[in-house]
C-alpha cells in the first residue's frame, strides 16, 4: 500500500512536469530525455552494484516494454500537456486497469464477468464526463490531447498483457532499467530529427533531469516491484490514485481548477477499482 501510494504521488506529479517542459523543449525531446536519464541511471546504479541485465536473453523483452511501456504513452502525454490541462490529463489515465483487464480477457482467457463489463462502462462514462463537461477547449487540439490520453491508457493495458505472456520471469530492476535504456535508444534519432526550437537553460535542465530521475527511474523501480508481489493489472490500480494526487499537484503548482465534471469523472473511473484480473 505504501508502495503504491508513493508511485500514485510521483506519477501525479509527473504531469506537472510534462505541462511545464513540452512546451519548451516539445513532447519528443520531453519524452527523448526523460527514457534517456532514466535509463542511463539505473544502467549506472547496477553496473556499480554488479547487477545484470542479460542483454542477450532479454533485449526483445526490453525494447517492446520499453516502446510500449513508456516511450509511446510517454510521447502521447507529452503531446497531450500541451493542449489539455494536466489534472485532466491524469483523470484520463485511469482507465489503464480496464483496459487491462479487457485485453486480458481477449489475449489471456480471462473471464470477462458482468462486473468487468459494468466498470469498462463506467470507465467510458466518466471519460464523457470529462470530455464533455469539463470546462476545456474543445478544439480539434484539445480533443487530439484527449484522444492521444485515451491511447496511451490502451498502451498500458496492452502492456500488463505482454508482461504477464512474455516477462514475468524477469527481474523487476532488470525490466525498470532495460526498458528505459532501451526507449532511450529509440529515441536518440527522433530528438536529433526533432530538437527543441531552443537551446534549454539550466533551469529547464535541472527540471527534465529530476523529471526522468524521480518520475520514470525511481517510479519504474516501484512498478516492477509491484509488478512482480502483485501482478501487472493489480498494479495497474495506481493510476486509480492518481487523480487525487494529479489534481492536487495541478492546483498547488500549476493553479489549475479542479472542476466538478473532472470529480465526476474520476469518481466514475475509480468506483469500479474490483475490475482487475484477480
Amino acid at each position: 500500500l505504501a508502495a503504491l501510494l508513493a508511485l500514485a504521488a510521483i506519477w501525479g506529479g509527473s504531469f506537472i512536469f510534462m505541462r511545464f517542459l513540452s512546451p519548451l523543449l516539445g513532447p519528443v525531446a520531453t519524452t527523448g530525455a526523460r527514457v534517456l536519464i532514466a535509463g542511463l541511471v539505473l544502467w549506472t546504479v547496477f553496473a556499480a552494484t554488479g547487477f545484470k541485465l542479460e542483454w542477450r536473453r532479454n533485449w526483445k523483452r526490453y525494447l517492446v516494454l520499453g516502446v510500449l511501456n513508456s516511450g509511446i504513452p510517454f510521447l502521447l502525454y507529452a503531446f497531450a500537456a500541451l493542449h489539455i490541462p494536466a489534472s485532466l490529463s491524469v483523470v484520463l489515465n485511469a482507465l489503464a486497469p480496464m483496459f487491462g483487464a479487457l485485453f486480458s480477457a481477449v489475449w489471456l482467457a480471462d473471464r470477462l464477468t458482468w462486473r468487468k463489463l459494468a466498470g469498462l462502462a463506467l470507465g467510458i462514462l466518466g471519460v464523457t464526463l470529462v470530455s464533455s463537461l469539463d470546462r476545456v477547449s474543445s478544439s480539434p487540439l484539445a480533443l487530439a490531447g484527449v484522444a492521444a490520453c485515451v491511447l496511451a491508457t490502451v498502451c498500458y493495458g496492452l502492456s500488463t498483457v505482454y508482461i504477464r505472456k512474455r516477462a514475468m520471469d524477469v527481474k523487476p530492476r532488470a525490466l525498470a532499467g532495460g526498458s528505459q535504456l532501451m526507449a532511450g535508444l529509440v529515441f536518440l534519432p527522433l530528438m536529433a530529427a526533432l530538437p527543441p526550437r531552443a537551446a534549454p537553460g539550466a533551469v529547464v535542465l535541472a527540471v527534465e533531469l529530476a523529471f526522468g530521475v524521480l518520475c520514470t527511474a525511481l517510479a519504474f523501480l516501484l512498478y516492477y516491484r509491484l509488478v512482480a508481489r502483485v501482478g501487472p493489472t493489480r498494479t495497474l490500480l495506481v493510476t486509480l490514485l492518481m487523480p487525487a494526487f494529479g489534481m492536487f499537484w495541478g492546483f498547488l503548482i500549476l493553479g489549475e481548477h479542479i472542476t466538478w465534471a473532472r470529480l465526476l469523472g474520476a469518481a466514475a473511473v475509480a468506483t469500479p477499482r474490483h475490475v482487475r484480473l484477480r
